[in-house]
C-alpha cells in the first residue's frame, strides 16, 4: 500500500508512542486491505478505553494512511499540545456552531483533500456494561452524506483491558493484546441525494454502528445485544425512577396511604 506524505510532527508523535504501546500491547491487526490506498474517506472507531487513539492510531498509522482526529477546538491553542495537534493535522470541532454540519466543515474539507478522517460516533467512552458499542451521533454520517466517501468501520478490543473505561490505572499484566478489524466500507448508497433530516442521519448512523458492532462480534466471538445501549433512554428512566421516588416519599411523609396499584407491585 503505498504511503502518503505524514509529515515531521505525525512521524515525532509516533517516535514517542510506538516503543511504549509495543511494550505494552500484543498486535493482532486485521483488515488492513480494507483502507483506501487513495482519496479521501473516513473511520469509524468504536470507544472503550482513554488509550484507544493510540492503540487504533498505531494500527492506521502503520497502514500509511494516518488518521485526523476531531478534537475539541480550545485545545489548539494549549501550548505544546495545541502546537503537536496543528503539526498533526488533527480537525477542531467549534461545538459552539449552531450549524450542525458547519460544526463539520473542517473535517469534510480534510476528506474532500483526500485525507482519513476518524470519529468516534459514541462521541464518548461506552457505557454499556459489558463494552459493546452504544448508539451513535450523528456526525460521521453528515459528514459521510455530504462527501459521499467510504465509510470503514473499525473495531477494537484489548486497550480496555489495559486501562478500563473511567479506570484511574492501567493493568500491564498480564500483557495484553491489542486486536483491530477494519472492514469493507459500509452501503450507505441508499442514503445519498435524499434530504438531510434528522431521520435520514439516525438511519444512517445506525447503518454505521451495526456495521462496526458486526466487526467486534467478530473479534470477541459473541453476539452483541440486540439493543444497543442508549445513554440518554437511561438517563431518561433514570430520571423517572427518580422523580417517582421522591414522590413516594413525599407522600408518605405527609402520611398518604399506597395506591391499591402500588400495594399490587409491593412499592
Amino acid at each position: 500500500m503505498p504511503r502518503r506524505r505524514i509529515g515531521f510532527w505525525y512521524r515525532f508523535a509516533a517516535v514517542l508512542c510506538k516503543p511504549p504501546l509495543v511494550v505494552l500491547l500484543k498486535r493482532d491487526w486485521r483488515g488492513m486491505e480494507n483502507i483506501p490506498a487513495e482519496g479521501g474517506f473516513i473511520t469509524v472507531v468504536n470507544h472503550n478505553s482513554h488509550i484507544d487513539p493510540f492503540a487504533y492510531g498505531h494500527f492506521q498509522y502503520n497502514t500509511g494512511r494516518v488518521p485526523r482526529f476531531l478534537a475539541k477546538s480550545g485545545l489548539f491553542n494549549k501550548g505544546f499540545i495545541g502546537a503537536a495537534m496543528r503539526g498533526t493535522g488533527q480537525i477542531p470541532v467549534y461545538r459552539e456552531s449552531t450549524d450542525a454540519l458547519s460544526a463539520f466543515r473542517a473535517a469534510i474539507d480534510a476528506v474532500e483533500r483526500g485525507e482519513c478522517v476518524a470519529f468516534y460516533p459514541e462521541g464518548t467512552l461506552t457505557r454499556d456494561p459489558d463494552g459493546w458499542p452504544m448508539t451513535g451521533k450523528t456526525g460521521a454520517a453528515r459528514v459521510a452524506l455530504q462527501t459521499k466517501c467510504p465509510v470503514i468501520p473499525v473495531a477494537q478490543w484489548g486497550a480496555n483491558e489495559l486501562l478500563p473505561p473511567y479506570a484511574k490505572k492501567p493493568s500491564p499484566l498480564p500483557r495484553k493484546t491489542s486486536r483491530v478489524l477494519a472492514g469493507p466500507p459500509v452501503d450507505l448508497d441508499r442514503f445519498y441525494d435524499r434530504e438531510m433530516t434528522p431521520e435520514l442521519l439516525k438511519e444512517a448512523t445506525e447503518a454505521i454502528m451495526a456495521a462496526i458492532t458486526a466487526q467486534l462480534e467478530l473479534i470477541r466471538g459473541e453476539k452483541a445485544p440486540e439493543t444497543p445501549y442508549d445513554p440518554r433512554r437511561v438517563r431518561v428512566e433514570q430520571r423517572h425512577k427518580t422523580h417517582t421516588q421522591r414522590q413516594r416519599r413525599q407522600d408518605r411523609t405527609r402520611g398518604g396511604r399506597p395506591t391499591a396499584r402500588e400495594e399490587e407491585l409491593g412499592t
